[in-house]
């Protein structure tokens, strides 16, 4: 049977409005998985599908290094950009206008308890996706995310992931290149690698993607995938 998931979309919505959102969620889930632990009940914990876009926006994972941001203060300012370091894995990414920005808020413990497997259902729902529209996209060996020709020496990335876990409860997620300003690349290492380019769905084909289309096909594998009825 499918598991019932909440599909939201936020539309363009500030960072760190965002991030006070997902937590608020992502803390009403854990609190009660502890009631649940502690009190020997059997709550249902809700799941949430959320797609966003921010305004441009530079944030550092846990394991990242400040230096990856090539903007002093006054660069961000010029660049009409922010930064915030944040609590999920991985190096520094950049989100903005034109990006499919998307927060799984999902327990787990209805699906699969498997982080590597949920990167990787999460890679291929957007493999599946650029499918669609005649892009072979893949993975590239010892790092997450997807990729174009990830087996040359012309790859480069499409989608960005960082997420969070605890007790089996995720937030964070991905960052997917639709028509995204793919110039505001340049003032990072984008998730710390120096050596590869980054693209997007826009450059790819020559022209620009409807953002709603491209959603749907997206959220419509990621249900497939996990066994979600979309609600």
């Amino acid at each position: 049977m499918n598991k019932k998931v909440q599909y939201i979309d936020w539309g363009l919505v500030d960072y760190q409005d965002a991030w006070d959102r997902q937590e608020g969620i992502f803390k009403t889930l854990l609190d009660i998985k502890h009631q649940n632990r502690v009190q020997h009940t059997d709550l249902p914990t809700d799941n949430y599908l959320i797609f966003t876009e921010h305004p441009h926006v530079y944030t550092l994972g846990k394991s990242g290094h400040v230096d990856n941001l090539l903007l002093d203060n006054l660069g961000l300012v010029e660049k009409n950009a922010t930064f915030y370091k944040i609590n999920r894995g991985g190096d520094i990414t950049y989100h903005g206008p034109g990006q499919i920005v998307g927060y799984p808020i999902l327990d787990l413990d209805n699906f699969f308890t498997d982080i590597h497997l949920y990167l990787r259902t999460l890679e291929e729902a957007i493999i599946l996706t650029l499918q669609d529209y005649g892009i072979v996209a893949g993975r590239y060996p010892g790092y997450t995310g997807v990729w174009l020709e990830p087996d040359n020496d012309r790859a480069r990335k499409i989608c960005a992931l960082g997420v969070r876990a605890s007790r089996w409860v995720t937030m964070h997620g991905f960052a997917f290149n639709v028509n995204t300003d793919l110039s505001y690349f340049g003032n990072i290492v984008p998730c710390g690698i120096d050596d590869k380019d980054v693209t997007s769905m826009e450059r790819e084909l020559g022209h620009k993607l409807e953002m709603n289309a491209v959603k749907d096909k997206l959220k419509g594998h990621i249900a497939d995938l996990f066994h979600m009825e979309l609600g």
